[in-house]
């Protein structure tokens, strides 16, 4: 038995279709029904055999393709045993396309077979079935109308060598549309971040870590990295290009379902790779032809051999996104999407021997990916973890399929709010109150809930907090916290709500006033301050790329800064963001677009920081174009939800045993 499906992409009117087998039937709830259908295109029924490898062991899989016209890029493939894929492939103009997904299971929307869009929309999109047992390929076709998103984001676009640009952009924002001179830093950096596009298949599926052309010693910086596409993404988004943000969002999501293992273990399904590279490899049996693959990492090739945390939660909030620019919700709908989601918060949501509701991970697990003594709770995986949630909740289809799935988000995003809200955080009040702590409280009434020590408080902070503000600390555990200050958490906290409206204004409160020591020279510090001496032996180490303020012990980050100013727009102060903006405009240019700056005050570019950095680029653009136009900041940060706040499962419990500890907390929480 054989089966066939084509796989089309035209420039005007594309027709797109991602191919996925899975193993058994029972995946949707149903039985598909056999297909035998040629692969049959205007210019070519050519077909040509070929064996899938990773590059080495024995071929996983075998079948053929269909080559056709440059103008339409499809091929078709034929096999009746897929088995398990490490590697997609594509061929354009000779070179060949494949993309396969193992293993991915749903009974999502009832076991429907189809969902269609409004028909009547630019755009509409159709999801069927065909096949039959083990070879059942799931076809999602896109198919664009005369009218389609394609005309329209051509329109409205920057263009790199361009002497103005349209911030008007985004379709249905304003009737008149607004030009303004873009200047000449914005045009190289436009021009900076179109050179860093990967394509894959002929199409744009990312942008590279960096684009250095003199750097000989590349490392994994030529790959593309999905915390760092983010900003690329936005600077896309907020400029009307969408196509290269959906493409990325597609071929990660067929990455997640890929087999991964490190020394004969196996994470969980929904894990996303840290990264993935395109790569061109020779044809078995052929003179000269090669094909392109996908080759991601899933943290197999890391250094340290951590696995991405934040990669899955950077994936849900780049999807959120991408449907509030561009306005293709549609997108989310999908049957795969949809999985893909669950997947992820069924990796996030699994039980455990957690007593709290923040995320256990280990040491290297997100932006700072080397040890920084930030195993356990860290804050930059809660507040990203926390905003995955609220992105997934405004999301998911509510079915009986997910029904359970969104109470545990509900009762998840409840319980984690109040445990930052009353934890993590401190001021000048909270420090006084631990600096007079018992210890070695036993009692459900104890104050010292996790038995810190006065002692843990650190000498420097005691005249660093500033009067008036205050901020989220970066871990908490049974008798250890850790004071030091973490940008991208605090950042993320503001973004998402996760801390309350008076935190908040407090978090940018103590930044203000801490401006030397922050952000100085260049914004903004990854984190202060940074280990020295005994402490940076002992928790890092001695990492000598982690050195006192250097890289992520206390150097200075460019793409922090579009963070930054989205935490501005949303509290009212985008004149501090115009501050920091025209701070680095001044700079990055000059120095070649670094990584980070090194320095206590940020002054020298950072001794390892590799040049051209794409979300230098990108967040410095980002920046830009939502100061031209903040009110577009709104579709990418939240308001506090007040219902989330009234959700406790203690009322839930059948027991009267034990007290919600909330009742004496509900002010510090609230407010």
């Amino acid at each position: 038995m054989s089966t066939s499906s084509s796989i089309g992409i035209s420039a005007v009117k594309p027709c797109c279709r991602i191919l996925i087998r899975y193993r058994s039937s029972s995946i949707f709830g149903v039985s598909a029904t056999k297909s035998n259908s040629p692969c049959l295109n205007n210019s070519s029924k050519s077909r040509f055999k070929h064996a899938f490898r990773r590059g080495y062991g024995k071929p996983r899989f075998s079948g053929h393709l269909c080559a056709v016209d440059p103008d339409r890029r499809a091929f078709c493939i034929s096999d009746s045993s897929w088995g398990q894929s490490r590697v997609g492939s594509c061929r354009v103009n000779g070179r060949r396309g494949l993309l396969v997904i193992p293993r991915v299971a749903s009974d999502f929307r009832n076991h429907s077979t189809s969902i269609e869009a409004h028909v009547n929309q630019k755009s509409f999109e159709s999801i069927y079935i065909q096949g039959g047992l083990n070879v059942k390929p799931l076809v999602i076709e896109r198919i664009e109308t005369d009218h389609g998103i394609a005309k329209e984001e051509d329109r409205d676009r920057i263009e790199a060598d361009g002497s103005t640009v349209n911030i008007d952009s985004l379709k249905g924002l304003q009737e008149k549309t607004v030009e303004r001179e873009v200047s000449e830093i914005e045009k190289e950096a436009w021009k900076l971040l179109r050179s860093a596009v990967v394509n894959y298949c002929g199409n744009p599926v990312g942008t590279v870590a960096a684009n250095d052309l003199l750097d000989k010693q590349a490392l994994n910086y030529d790959q593309v990295f999905i915390r760092d596409f983010v900003p690329s993404a936005l600077a896309f988004l907020l400029n009307g290009e969408g196509e290269i943000v959906k493409n990325f969002l597609l071929h990660t999501l067929q990455l997640q379902s890929w087999e991964k293992t490190v020394d004969c273990y196996s994470p969980g399904q929904g894990l996303m790779p840290a990264s993935f590279k395109v790569r061109s490899v020779p044809l078995e049996g052929s003179d000269g032809a090669s094909e392109e693959v996908l080759d991601p990492d899933f943290g197999e090739s890391a250094i340290g051999r951590v696995a991405p945390v934040d990669s899955g939660l950077w994936w849900i909030i780049l999807l959120r996104a991408y449907g509030k620019i561009t306005g293709d919700y549609a997108l989310q709908e999908r049957v795969e999407v949809q999985t893909g989601i669950r997947l992820i918060l069924n990796l996030c949501l699994t039980d455990g021997f957690d007593m709290f509701p923040t995320l256990l991970v280990t040491d290297g697990s997100c932006m700072i990916d080397r040890r920084m003594g930030i195993h356990g709770h860290p804050l930059e995986i809660q507040a990203l973890f926390y905003s995955a949630l609220r992105c997934s909740r405004e999301i998911l289809i509510v079915n009986d399929g997910t029904k359970k799935l969104v109470a545990a988000i509900n009762n998840r995003l409840s319980a984690l709010s109040f445990h930052i809200r009353e934890y993590y955080w401190v001021d000048m009040k909270k420090i006084n109150e631990i600096y007079r702590y018992n210890t070695e409280e036993y009692s459900t009434e104890a104050i010292n809930k996790f038995n810190i020590y006065p002692d843990q408080i650190p000498s420097w902070l005691v005249d660093w907090i500033p009067e008036t503000g205050g901020y989220l600390i970066g871990n908490l555990q049974p008798a250890h916290m850790d004071f030091r200050f973490f940008t991208l958490g605090n950042l993320w906290a503001i973004i998402s709500s996760l801390g309350t409206q008076k935190q908040n204004e407090g978090i940018l409160n103590l930044i203000e006033a801490k401006w030397d020591d922050l952000v100085a020279h260049m914004p903004l510090k990854i984190c202060y301050p940074a280990l020295e001496s005994e402490e940076w032996r002992i928790i890092t180490g001695s990492d000598p790329k982690n050195t006192p303020w250097s890289y992520h012990n206390g150097g200075s980050w460019p793409t922090l800064l579009w963070q930054f100013t989205l935490a501005c727009i949303k509290m009212g102060k985008p004149g501090l963001a115009k501050k920091a903006v025209d701070l680095a405009e001044k700079r990055l240019s000059a120095d070649d677009w670094p990584e980070y700056y090194d320095t206590r005050s940020g002054r020298f570019i950072g001794k390892q920081s590799r040049l051209f950095q794409t979300w230098t680029i990108a967040g410095f653009l980002t920046s830009k174009m939502l100061l031209e136009k903040p009110e577009l900041a709104s579709m990418l940060f939240w308001e506090e939800d007040y219902e989330l706040l009234e959700i406790c499962v203690c009322s839930l419990g059948k027991s009267g045993r034990k007290k919600c500890s909330r009742l004496n907390s509900r002010p510090q929480s609230l407010t």
